[in-house]
């Protein structure tokens, strides 16, 4: 049984992507070419990897048994692979691929300055950046390391903690000038809630000691910058983490609601999945977020 491991790279993008034509945009090559690596990889594993129908392929069950035990063990083989090529002493360069995913808003306005001035200093390096709202998964999507905010549930995967950031409940002027400033968080019953699509308000309106009432939300949105824009329009109170709060407070667009109410901070944290030996592009990308975030948000900056 003889197979490639471009074949075995392409198989899994199809799986990430779901076609062929992202796949070859992503590669750089024909949907033929694609397509010849997927027909040669199912002929050689004597298994059918995906259904084709008008022009559109569907994984099998096959595929996803395959897709879940050689996505991590591509993972295992890449690293090794880069400790032995360029982990050498007194080989500083990096090289490779480094694939990452990150959180739409915070990657837009605050990461993105942070990864091109990594990415200036280590020309030899690729790298693939995702921003998404949806914490991705990071085995079957192929990433190396994700930026997420909040506590986590996945234990599996490795964690740094980066900072800690503020939450802010607020409101624009004009809004609280027509309906009222809450002043304890019973008021919050009588107003207009933006929401939030990835996570309940139950979750969303946390607060030390203390519970909100059930909170009802005319509005829905599955981005942060939304629900901020949202606000600043006047159409209710949000609560939203600091990097998103403070530049419209400063300008007087939003106000700080509840006062006396003590919310939670997110922590930021960078996750990736255990691998051995860890590569020194993950390392040094890790430690630089944490010399750039820990001592320094950008956010909080007068």
């Amino acid at each position: 049984m003889k197979y490639t491991l471009d074949e075995i790279e392409t198989f899994l993008a199809v799986m990430e992507l779901g076609t062929i034509t992202a796949v070859a945009a992503r590669l750089n090559l024909s949907k033929s070419v694609i397509s010849k690596r997927i027909s040669d990889l199912e002929t050689t594993l004597g298994a059918a990897l995906f259904r084709r129908n008008a022009g559109r392929i569907s994984p099998t069950e096959a595929a996803q048994r395959l897709d879940d035990r050689l996505r991590p063990a591509l993972a295992e083989l890449t690293a090794a692979a880069e400790s032995a090529a360029w982990g050498g002493a007194g080989d500083d360069v990096l090289r490779g691929t480094l694939s990452i995913a990150a959180p739409m808003s915070f990657g837009t306005l605050h990461l993105s300055p942070i990864i091109a001035r990594f990415a200036a200093q280590h020309p030899k390096l690729e790298m693939r950046i995702d921003y998404d709202d949806r914490a991705r998964d990071l085995f079957r999507d192929g990433f190396d390391l994700a930026v997420r905010i909040g506590n986590l549930r996945d234990t599996a995967l490795m964690q740094r903690k980066l900072c800690e950031d503020e939450t802010i409940p607020c409101a624009s002027p004009a809004y609280l000038d027509r309906y009222g400033r809450p002043e304890t968080l019973d008021h919050l019953g009588d107003h207009q809630v933006i929401g939030y699509q990835h996570m309940s308000n139950a979750q969303l309106w946390t607060f030390d000691n203390s519970t909100p009432p059930a909170l009802h939300s005319r509005l829905t949105l599955n981005n942060g910058e939304a629900m901020r824009d949202m606000a600043i329009e006047g159409l209710g109170v949000a609560i939203l983490p600091a990097f998103l709060a403070m530049a419209p407070i400063r300008k007087g667009k939003l106000e700080r609601i509840l006062p006396n109410a003590q919310t939670r901070n997110l922590p930021i944290v960078a996750v990736w999945p255990p691998v051995s030996p860890m590569p020194q592009k993950l390392r040094q990308f890790i430690d630089y977020l944490i010399a750039e975030l820990e001592h320094g948000k950008p956010w909080t900056a007068v």
